[in-house]
């Protein structure tokens, strides 16, 4: 998004699955979101190989096939927020909405299951009808989150931008998966609840991507969640974006939250059109692996990262730490969308 600067807030962390209790929100609208509700990086599940793997087979005797196990999926861990974070009911409630629909046991799959478990979280039913990506055809699934961060916060509304991985079986074969759901929340008198659901439409894959895009998919130094990744492979990121990925590569391992899709259209709160829809703008959360929200990240670090970034030709940096100078007029910004990762936008 592009966004004038705001009044800051300190730098504070998030992560846990469970339903919060409702609080007040400051009023500060949206970019495009202990420590920061994420898995751990070591207790992240190894995702099997894009694509379906046929289940394994057993032999119980020379020659002599057993009945084909059934395929395991992936181990995850709940999503979890410390109360440093900035209104971590709002993200709590984001989150299990997203995990409910989107992780299942075997036999609990499709839409009537679905708005069952959205219902016991006492959240309208219907939501299960935009949930899209989210609710493939699969006899089961289970979701990581990988982040939820604020595409926006007011006082009485707020989106939240979950970043999640999935897999899911379907007989004998298991696909690897993911998307991004935008998550409009608003707030009640007893709480905070969901309005809507905007998961991730990147488009088809281009049929040949350009050079530019195969070198960052290929840098390890580079992670992006699945809709980042299709985002790219659609041919319809700027050259800008993956300009400065390759960059800030050099000097750093960064975790990309959001890219294009699965932000909202325009800056949240407002009618400006964000950087983010055309391809002009990404989103980091973690650099170095260290969340860009966790209390404990070095100040330094971050700071560093964002100048880093404005030297890349982001006309448009927000992030945690306030700071001074730019080359162009209001370059940085912070304010309480932005205390949970850095954005980068490009003019193009």
């Amino acid at each position: 998004m592009t966004r004038r600067p705001e009044p800051a807030v300190p730098p504070i962390g998030r992560r846990a699955v469970l339903l919060g209790t409702a609080g007040a929100l400051l009023g500060a609208a949206g970019c495009a979101g202990g420590t920061r509700g994420r898995p751990n990086t070591a207790a992240t599940p190894t995702a099997p190989a894009p694509g379906s793997s046929p289940a394994p087979s057993n032999l119980s005797g020379p020659g002599t096939p057993s009945p084909t196990a059934t395929p395991a999926l992936p181990r995850t861990a709940p999503w979890q927020v410390t109360s440093a974070e900035v209104h971590p009911e709002v993200k709590r409630r984001a989150v299990a909405l997203v995990e409910a629909i989107g992780a299942w046991p075997d036999g609990r799959g499709g839409a009537p299951a679905a708005r069952a478990r959205v219902t016991a979280l006492r959240l309208p039913a219907a939501l299960v009808a935009q949930a899209g990506p989210l609710l493939p055809a699969a006899d089961e699934a289970v979701l990581q989150v990988v982040d939820a961060q604020y595409g926006g916060i007011l006082a009485d509304s707020a989106s939240v931008l979950v970043v999640c991985r999935q897999w899911t079986r379907r007989g004998g074969a298991v696909r690897a998966g993911g998307t991004t759901v935008d998550v409009r929340l608003a707030r009640t008198g007893t709480g905070w609840t969901v309005t809507d659901l905007h998961p991730a439409r990147p488009g088809a894959p281009a049929a040949a991507p350009p050079a530019r895009v195969r070198r960052v998919l290929a840098d390890s130094r580079i992670v992006l969640p699945p809709a980042a990744r299709a985002d790219l492979r659609s041919g319809r990121v700027h050259d800008s974006v993956l300009t400065a990925m390759l960059h800030l590569a050099g000097r750093y391992r960064m975790y990309v939250s959001v890219v294009r899709s699965g932000h909202p259209l325009d800056v949240f709160g407002t009618s400006r059109p964000s950087d983010h829809p055309p391809g002009r703008a990404f989103d980091v959360w973690q650099v170095d692996g260290h969340a860009v929200v966790d209390p404990a990240t070095p100040r330094t670090l971050v700071e560093r990262f964002m100048r880093d970034a404005a030297a890349t030709g982001s006309y448009n940096v927000g992030g945690p730490v306030p700071l001074s100078g730019g080359s162009t007029p209001d370059q940085f910004f912070s304010d309480a969308t932005h205390h949970d990762h850095v954005h980068l936008g490009f003019r193009g």
